[in-house]
């Protein structure tokens, strides 16, 4: 019981690390291409506190570390604000917008990546940079899928015409339950674990350089 309550804690603390970075990177690229939004809304922070949300950033890791027993932890920091209409460029920095956060992933899994290849190997040390990998690609690949929210609808609404995005945004109040849907089906299990698994085996060939 110890064990599990200190590899939640654990993991808790590196699904935070990698929800922060991951809203921050959608708030700096929305700032940089225009929109002040999530700035002046306190957002652009490495501070946790900011982007916490009470369900998605601690009951359903929760939930899910109990379901799984220990198995699996995800959450949802709360999103950063992003005013569409202000970005200069809105059709293509929607794309940049909603690429940010995934990337922010992908690169911080690679420096831990680097880190791992450069300092002292010990147990500690690989669990660390083992969970860091893990728990980066999949927020980043999950994120990804073309479910609104998910990052993923950001970058298809800046390919679609006008009017198709328009309806295309209309299903995301319907999108949590599309996605708990497609999870309790194992669907979204068909396409995440196989591309979890070649992008951390991938950035595992850091550490072997």
């Amino acid at each position: 019981m110890i064990i599990d309550i200190a590899g939640f804690i654990i993991s808790f603390g590196f699904l935070i690390v990698a929800m922060v970075f991951h809203e921050v990177a959608h708030g700096w690229v929305a700032y940089l291409r225009g929109d002040s939004t999530a700035r002046y809304s306190g957002r652009l922070t490495l501070n946790p506190i900011a982007h916490i949300d009470p369900v998605g950033t601690i009951l359903i890791p929760l939930l899910l570390f109990i379901s799984t027993q220990g198995r699996f932890v995800f959450g949802a920091a709360k999103p950063v604000p992003v005013d569409f209409s202000r970005l200069r460029n809105p059709k293509t920095d929607m794309i940049l917008v909603g690429a940010a956060g995934p990337a922010a992933n992908l690169v911080l899994a690679a420096v831990s990546a680097v880190l791992w290849r450069f300092l002292p190997s010990f147990p500690a040390g690989n669990f660390i940079f083992q969970n860091m990998i893990m728990i980066n690609v999949v927020l980043a690949l999950f994120n990804l899928f073309p479910i609104p929210p998910l990052d993923g609808s950001r970058i298809v609404m800046g390919f679609l015409p006008r009017d198709l995005a328009y309806q295309y945004a209309k299903i995301e109040p319907f999108g949590f339950f599309i996605i708990m849907a497609l999870l309790w089906a194992n669907v979204l299990d068909i396409f995440l674990w196989p591309a979890v698994s070649v992008v951390t085996n991938i950035i595992y060939l850091i550490k072997l350089l």
